[in-house]
């Protein structure tokens, strides 16, 4: 360490408890943290900005780089060297995609070393002892990863061992009790975390079977993926996907999200969802009108009238009829 010059770390950033307070008891030695934070289309947030990682990252005053999950992220879930959970996540190897972005980062930086909120024993498949050695190992961060709140149940790092942390002055939590966290973050008075994994969608095996419908169809590009967290889905024969609002605000947000070659249909005069037909020919366009029928508050009549939307905007009206989405049931996706 040079003397008068603080010692920089990269820290990976959910926006849950564990990687805050990993964070947190840095500053305690001094330590400078930059955060890095992957943003994906697997979470609640719409926009970067809202990512609860980014508004931690302000409430604790540090610099927090965001960076778009892309194609290269998207190819590591489809086919995860290190398997899944009990849904579609592949945890293991989403965290080595982004201990590999902080290692370059770290690099970038002239940082000593990168730190994760990892708990020793909290997760049964990413938080064992052998998982915790496996991502070390496969992110070329052999003794440049510290995990400030299990360090002692784990070898000193090189972090501890060239005094840049004390290593009787971290922590050594290990299990899915949060109790100590908690007591830690009522000291520091933090505020504005998640539960763990809970900002992650693909924990949710329902949800997950619609990013693998998606993938199965080549639907893996972000302004397909960012759909999946609206309404009802549904597969058309022909291949194309009609998904329905299920509130207002999705409504509005199916709107929002219309892609140039996207048409969209909402029953006139009726509590009714917006359904948002992508990837469809013109011969889709009475299937789609007919599923917002039979899920709108008109579904006992046989026929009605449908707002048309372009480019999210109304531009016309066409009828739709009940029979045009007999098969309803069949083109329902799993989870959707």
């Amino acid at each position: 360490m040079i003397p008068g010059v603080p010692t920089t770390a990269v820290g990976l950033l959910s926006g849950g408890l564990d990687s805050a307070l990993a964070a947190r008891l840095l500053f305690e030695h001094g330590v400078r943290v930059i955060a890095y934070h992957l943003f994906t289309p697997f979470t609640s947030a719409v926009r970067a900005e809202d990512a609860r990682a980014v508004k931690l990252c302000r409430g604790l005053g540090v610099e927090c780089i965001v960076e778009n999950a892309g194609p290269d992220y998207f190819d590591v879930l489809k086919k995860p060297r290190f398997g899944r959970g009990t849904a579609f996540n592949p945890c293991i190897d989403c965290h080595l995609f982004m201990l590999g972005r902080a290692r370059v980062l770290m690099e970038e930086r002239g940082a000593a070393f990168v730190f994760t909120g990892e708990v020793l024993g909290q997760r049964p498949m990413s938080q064992n002892r052998r998982a915790l050695d496996l991502l070390e190992r496969e992110a070329g961060l052999e003794g440049r990863l510290l995990r400030p709140l299990s360090a002692r149940l784990l070898p000193p790092t090189l972090a501890e061992q060239e005094g840049l942390v004390e290593r009787e002055r971290l922590g050594k939590i290990e299990g899915r009790s949060r109790k100590t966290q908690l007591e830690w973050a009522a000291r520091w008075e933090l505020e504005g975390w998640g539960t763990p994994a809970g900002g992650c969608l693909l924990t949710d095996k329902y949800y997950g079977g619609r990013v693998e419908e998606a993938f199965a169809h080549g639907e893996d590009a972000w302004p397909d993926l960012e759909l999946l967290r609206f309404g009802r889905h549904f597969r058309l024969p022909g291949g194309a996907k009609v998904i329905l609002g299920k509130c207002k605000e999705e409504n509005a947000g199916l709107l929002a999200a219309m892609a140039p070659a996207d048409t969209a249909f909402q029953i006139a005069d009726a509590g009714s969802p917006v359904a948002l037909l992508r990837g469809g020919r013109e011969a889709d366009a009475p299937a789609a009108a007919a599923l917002a029928l039979r899920y709108s508050d008109a579904r006992g009549r046989e026929e009605a009238p449908a707002i048309l939307y372009r480019d999210g905007r109304e531009t016309g009206r066409v009828i739709a009829r009940r029979e045009d989405a007999a098969d309803a049931a069949a083109w329902k996706v799993s989870g959707g």
